[in-house]
């Protein structure tokens, strides 16, 4: 059986062979293309994989092909052009780049991860098949834009640096985009066969944006180092807090900015540590023109709430300091408005590390409440507050936690039964046409 998976990025194995950035982002498919590839000789799957790259890559720039092709690992893999700055703009072209990467390879099934990007429903499009189309829910563009502003004031949805303005990017535009981006969404889920999902939100989602597609659930596997750690509460920095990102609204750092004086004011050894995008870098005069009004009003709230020596953006992490950084982290947080199954969450109880999550989407099929971790309502940040306290206060209730989180994630994330259940699935939609 011939499979082309459709990915939003160069997954780390074909990034390293081309000398190019490794992408600190859906980690989990690292590990269920490794499961693929070990297995080749007895799954029958050949499989190739597919992503988009913009023309400023080195590769790429001066090349005016449909596409580009080679092997790493046994694993042909096509690369692709897309503006992935804009991805709230369609580009009818790469239909006929996709169509022609499908005509080389041929395959049986198409399997795309995500929605969130045009590729997508260019995809759909150009295969045209699909009862033989699987499209993996991820983030919903859609959903997204309903609650993108995640409690923001109005005067700051409406404020703009010069970089917004330049770009035409302020956080009302961003929000505009979330839409535009949800009617490529839409359209691409209408024209599609089958689905997988794996919380009772991507379930529901799916029924009113695919009624026609059958809904296959499937968990994940996440990234291999986090299967063969362990959170130990004697190796902790004591008050540490940690966010995997904050970058835009919906993850909620402004969230815990509100709440964090209260922490501090019992535990002055706080400490809030966030990874990915440093979006509140304003050192250099480059840093002042190139910040964004999140990032401003992120700024500004730290200021304002003498928070400077209580926050520290890490940037982005590869997978070994990340883990380290949780291993590290007396409680983990995901104060988000919206997520389907985060993937942070899902590594923090891999390796037992104490949750407070926001109660939205699909976290609660991950992590059960007063056991696992702690859930709270979205829109109450003392809440929020009081379950970080809580946890703080009580090193008998964080060792249980941890310990049931692990038990739990152990479950959800078993790569040997998702990797199984992914091939029932490839061999069911190979079979039943």
């Amino acid at each position: 059986m011939r499979v082309l998976w459709l990915c939003n990025i160069m997954l780390p194995f074909i990034a390293k062979s081309l000398g190019q950035r490794i992408v600190v982002k859906e980690g989990w498919l690292s590990g269920l293309a490794s499961k693929l590839m070990q297995n080749k000789d007895t799954n029958n799957i050949t499989l190739a994989i597919c992503f988009p790259a913009s023309n400023d890559l080195n590769f790429v720039s001066g090349d005016d092909s449909l596409f580009l092709k080679n092997s790493v690992k046994g694993v042909a893999y096509y690369v692709f052009r897309e503006d992935t700055v804009h991805p709230e703009n369609y580009d009818a072209s790469m239909e006929e780049s996709l169509g022609a990467i499908i005509q080389d390879f041929e395959p049986d099934i198409v399997h795309i991860f995500g929605t969130e990007y045009p590729h997508t429903l260019a995809c759909v499009k150009a295969f045209g098949r699909p009862e033989r189309t699987l499209v993996g829910i991820q983030g919903l563009c859609g959903a997204i834009a309903e609650v993108y502003m995640a409690d923001l004031p109005y005067s700051v949805q409406k404020k703009k640096t010069f970089r917004d303005i330049l770009k035409k990017d302020g956080l009302l535009e961003q929000q505009q985009k979330f839409v535009q981006r949800g009617e490529h969404e839409k359209e691409a889920l209408s024209l599609v066969g089958h689905v997988t999902g794996r919380t009772d939100f991507d379930r529901e989602e799916t029924k009113k944006l695919a009624p026609q597609a059958k809904y296959h659930f499937m968990n994940e596997t996440l990234r291999d180092e986090f299967y063969h750690e362990c959170w130990n509460i004697d190796r902790i920095q004591r008050y540490s807090l940690f966010l995997s990102q904050g970058n835009y609204p919906i993850k909620g750092l402004h969230y815990v900015l509100d709440i964090l004086p209260e922490i501090v004011e019992k535990y002055p050894e706080t400490m809030v540590y966030v990874a990915g995008d440093v979006i509140t870098a304003n050192k250099s005069i480059k840093d002042k023109i190139k910040i964004s009004g999140y990032g401003k009003y992120l700024l500004d709230l730290i200021h304002k709430k003498k928070l400077d020596d209580y926050v520290k953006f890490v940037g982005s992490l590869n997978s070994d300091k990340i883990c380290a950084r949780y291993l590290k982290t007396h409680v983990f947080l995901c104060p988000s408005a919206i997520e389907n199954s985060p993937n942070s969450v899902g590594e923090a109880m891999l390796l037992g590390v104490p949750v407070v999550s926001a109660d939205v989407g699909g976290v609660h099929n991950l992590l059960t409440h007063n056991r696992d971790g702690i859930l709270y309502e979205k829109n109450q940040p003392q809440q929020l507050k009081d379950a970080i306290l809580r946890i703080f206060g009580d090193d008998k209730l964080a060792l249980s936690m941890s310990s049931n989180a692990r038990e739990h994630a152990r479950i959800t994330h078993d790569a040997e039964k998702n990797y199984r259940r992914l091939l029932e699935i490839y061999h069911e939609i190979n079979h039943s046409i």
